[in-house]
């Protein structure tokens, strides 16, 4: 089962978020996916300045801004709602795409993470 929480309090549609990088970034959604068999908290993110070629934000540089994002908003966010979910996923993507579609010319970074003591612990993916 997949379902949405509202982002209000956190961002708005159109509000940027502050990450290491500089690039401009707004949470999508954050949706609960109870799929995997536990609880996996998926927080989607817009960064339009990521990408493969020159001049756009690599992985290397976006990897850095998905556990700043992580650290500064997820845990904050799983605190304010109470919720205890076995994984986390952060995701950057140039473009609103909705969730589950294949879009093969987009650029998504993806990262996973556990949450112990309000922290974000890397699990990749």
């Amino acid at each position: 089962m997949l379902s949405v929480l509202s982002t209000s309090g956190f961002a708005q549609t159109s509000a940027l978020l502050p990450v290491p990088s500089g690039q401009p970034v707004e949470l999508s959604d954050v949706l609960l996916d109870n799929n995997p068999g536990e609880l996996w908290l998926r927080f989607r993110f817009i960064a339009p300045k990521i990408g493969a070629s020159i001049g756009r934000i690599g992985y290397d540089v976006a990897s850095t801004d998905m556990e700043h994002l992580c650290q500064t908003l997820v845990v904050a966010y799983v605190a304010q709602h109470q919720l205890e979910p076995a994984r986390v996923v952060v995701s950057l993507s140039d473009r609103p795409i909705e969730f589950g579609d294949a879009a093969p010319d987009a650029t998504q970074f993806f990262e996973a993470y556990r949450l112990e003591q309000s922290r974000c612990i890397w699990e990749g993916l």
